[in-house]
């Protein structure tokens, strides 16, 4: 069975390239281009097996999103990949600190993102 992923970007862009190659690979994919969208759907529907969510969004970043994300009892434990343009000294324990699992920077790195994924 393959794994359904939540991609939220603001970005449609963004959106297009991890979708379509994520499902190259035989993932599932459904996305949100806000964050407030992703927890309304998230408090809705268990069955998605990892988050990747972009860090930098107007209105509600990733920052405030994965703690709330966290509060959704079915949610608590999905794995969320944070994805980020912020590459700098401590952005990965900034998004770790938020409660993120793991993270990656862009441009992705598509290997390093299905090696992630496989782990989860």
């Amino acid at each position: 069975m393959s794994k359904r992923i939540l991609i939220i970007d603001d970005d449609p862009r963004n959106i297009f390239a991890l979708a379509a190659t994520l499902n190259a690979k035989a993932y599932q994919t459904d996305s949100c281009e806000s964050a407030t969208d992703a927890i309304t759907l998230l408090k809705k529907d268990s069955t998605f097996d990892a988050i990747l969510i972009d860090m930098m969004m107007p209105e509600m970043d990733g920052y405030e999103a994965i703690p709330l994300i966290r509060k959704i009892a079915s949610r608590n434990k999905t794995p969320i990949i944070a994805v980020t343009a912020q590459a700098m000294t401590g952005d990965r324990e900034k998004c770790l600190a938020a409660g993120a699992d793991d993270y990656i920077s862009k441009p992705v790195d598509v290997d390093q993102l299905f090696r992630l994924l496989q782990n989860l």
